[in-house]
């Protein structure tokens, strides 16, 4: 859903967001509990990150991505004790429940839940947002690894990770606690962040979402989302087209942020003189102007290039959720 505009007050939690604590309501995302005893195995084989060497506790960024490794979304596990709780986008949730079920054999212990309804997200974003996770009971989570989560009372969940590339928390709890967290949270200082606010910061930071940046068009080497993908974990669907492109550098195009001179169309090519090299997936204006995500062929450069979008002229620039290379 494209950004159009942006209000003060979206402003002012987006400030927050960066310089202090504002808190989003993200309980229309879906949350999918694989349970049963071939749980791990399962999800291992069927996204990009490696889940045998995770442990109750942890958690990692995944994606799920077709035999032919296009992506289909950007989802985070939680490994529980007795379970894994999946984070998925709004969009995904239905498709995802019907795809993990296409791959359970007969013989599989593998048991999908859709908890959505009975359960609420909230993402805790900024530099204080120790100082609220601490109030709420979860001060040891403090400091530890991405995606490491702990329960506190009345059955929540307190994750590290903002959900983007902001320092922050992911609160995952019983729908019947919702509101009076949110309570909590708000009069402990945090500001209200919409969900328009989100999708503004969402593009500004680069967080691929689907139908955007996430299509049968790209794979996750493209999209620039390294962290989430284990290059030797073995074999899982579309593990053989990434091994490919990472061993013979086949990456044709890559996700970049662009800095605009003016509002322009989602889904608009980006061109280099007349020469088109890549296309816009996402756009947003912001108080600071205008900005978009898009893909770019690899050989026509990075950060610094001068592109046009129509008449619109765009400058390609670092965007801190996603990265180029594999992390050393």
């Amino acid at each position: 859903m494209p950004t159009s505009t942006i209000d003060g007050k979206d402003a002012v939690a987006i400030q927050a967001a960066r310089e202090g604590v504002a808190v989003c309501d993200r309980s229309f995302w879906g949350r999918i509990r694989v349970a049963d005893g071939d749980r791990i195995r399962f999800l291992h084989n069927q996204s990009t990150n490696d889940f045998q060497s995770r442990k109750p506790g942890q958690g990692c960024d995944t994606v799920m991505v077709t035999s032919t490794a296009r992506t289909i979304d950007l989802v985070t596990a939680y490994i529980l004790e007795d379970a894994v709780l999946l984070l998925v986008s709004p969009n995904r949730r239905e498709f995802l429940m019907q795809w993990l079920d296409r791959y359970i054999f007969f013989a599989d212990k593998v048991q999908l839940t859709d908890i959505t309804e009975e359960t609420a997200t909230f993402s805790l974003i900024g530099p204080d947002s120790d100082a609220i996770v601490e109030k709420l009971g979860a001060g040891a989570i403090i400091g530890q690894p991405y995606g490491n989560h702990l329960l506190v009372d009345d059955g929540m969940m307190v994750a590290v990770g903002s959900g983007l590339a902001l320092p922050g928390y992911t609160l995952i709890m019983p729908a019947a606690a919702k509101q009076q967290v949110w309570q909590q949270i708000v009069e402990l200082g945090a500001v209200e962040l919409s969900d328009r606010a989100w999708e503004t910061l969402r593009i500004l930071q680069g967080r691929p979402t689907p139908d955007a940046e996430l299509t049968d068009d790209y794979n996750p080497l493209e999209v620039g989302l390294w962290q989430t993908i284990s290059l030797n974990k073995g074999c899982y669907i579309g593990q053989e087209t990434i091994a490919r492109l990472n061993t013979y550098k086949g990456v044709k195009q890559t996700l970049w942020g662009i800095r605009l001179s003016a509002p322009v169309e989602i889904g608009s090519a980006i061109a280099l003189g007349d020469e088109k090299i890549g296309k816009l997936t996402s756009y947003t204006e912001t108080s600071d102007g205008y900005f978009g995500l898009g893909y770019i062929r690899t050989k026509a450069g990075g950060v610094g290039l001068k592109v046009k979008i129509g008449e619109v002229e765009g400058e390609i620039v670092d965007i801190p959720f996603i990265s180029h290379e594999y992390p050393q």
